[in-house]
């Protein structure tokens, strides 16, 4: 058999953002109809090691039986390896034949996280933010501060761009790369308090364990996209955004387990069980509502599916096929 094998460049080449966005929106919509069939991801943290590992299987149903696939991302998490320049996350991402099970393509899964983790918060800031809210801000200033930056920008017409993270030097020299790769004006600022005045969409991507944003610094009608927390030790907002905001999940269930934000705000007390207003597949189905007023704040708390995974390996390998992309081998 013939396997596809695509790394970084050419999943960057045959994925654009406004393309994964769009398929993002199919992927949430077929996890709220019951399409998919996904369990919880299994996560690996040996004691004395330095980072861990996340297995994430997926299988897409489809009435048509070409579009039906398996999908598995095995992706390893080592915190430390931004300050050696390297992704966080590093692994791969399998598709597999739903008919007879033959591996199709083997994608670089960095790359993958990448561009669907800010294509899933450009999907959720088209349905949750405020249709006037054209100043972004970011707090920090790695791959996914990056890759929601363009992401964002592909689907959201912007003003202005600010961007703030712990050392202001990594800060000032992202804006000027950034100002190469878009035409919207960025900024770096001292203080994610500084960031964040004004802006009314924000999104925090960062590794720290402790809120780097706080409810009194936003605006009313602020929309979030908290995307740096993804275990339950961990958070990016503090209690009382969490508490005075409406919550939105890719998942209940990965939230509910997963989200620090969320974990630790309902272990203070600050929030209930029941406190996600709703799924982002359900507002593209019209199950629930999103934003109700101009005035309320919104997080959406992204965690990443591994149908999501499975989709955008699936536009990339048709994308790669179409355009003669990767390198196929026989296995």
């Amino acid at each position: 058999m013939k396997l596809l094998v695509l790394g970084a460049r050419d999943v960057h080449g045959v994925l654009p953002y406004g393309e994964c966005a769009a398929a993002m929106r199919d992927a949430l919509v077929a996890y709220a109809s019951g399409q998919v069939h996904q369990p919880l991801r299994t996560i690996i943290r040996p004691p004395a090691a330095a980072g861990m590992m996340a297995l994430m299987p997926a299988y897409l149903a489809a009435r048509d039986d070409a579009a039906a696939a398996y999908g598995l991302k095995a992706i390893c998490i080592f915190p430390g390896n931004p300050a050696d320049g390297l992704d966080s996350h590093q692994g791969v991402v399998l598709l597999s034949s739903a008919q007879s099970g033959e591996p199709l393509a083997l994608l670089n899964a960095s790359a993958v996280t990448e561009i669907r983790t800010a294509a899933v918060s450009a999907v959720a800031t088209d349905l949750l933010s405020r249709a006037g809210a054209m100043e972004l801000a970011i707090i920090g200033t790695g791959v996914q501060a990056r890759s929601h930056l363009l992401a964002i920008a592909a689907v959201r017409p912007l003003d202005r761009v600010r961007v703030a993270g712990r050392d202001p030097d990594k800060a000032r020299r992202f804006a000027e790369d950034m100002r190469e790769h878009t035409t919207v004006p960025v900024t770096a600022c001292g203080s994610a308090a500084d960031a964040v005045a004004g802006a009314g969409i924000v999104v925090t991507a960062t590794s720290s364990a402790e809120p780097v944003l706080r409810k009194d610094w936003l605006d009313p009608g602020t929309h979030i996209n908290a995307v740096g927390a993804c275990v339950p030790q961990a958070r990016e907002l503090d209690a009382e955004t969490m508490a005075a905001a409406a919550v939105f999940a890719d998942s209940r269930e990965s939230v509910a387990n997963e989200a620090g934000d969320y974990v630790l705000a309902q272990a203070e007390g600050a929030i209930g069980p029941d406190h996600v207003r709703a799924e982002l597949g359900e507002l593209l189905t019209g199950a629930a509502p999103g934003r109700v007023t101009d005035a309320e704040i919104t997080v959406f708390e992204s965690l990443g599916l591994a149908i999501e995974d499975l989709v955008a390996a699936r536009l990339a390998y048709r994308n790669a096929t179409e355009r003669g992309a990767g390198t196929w081998v026989d296995f």
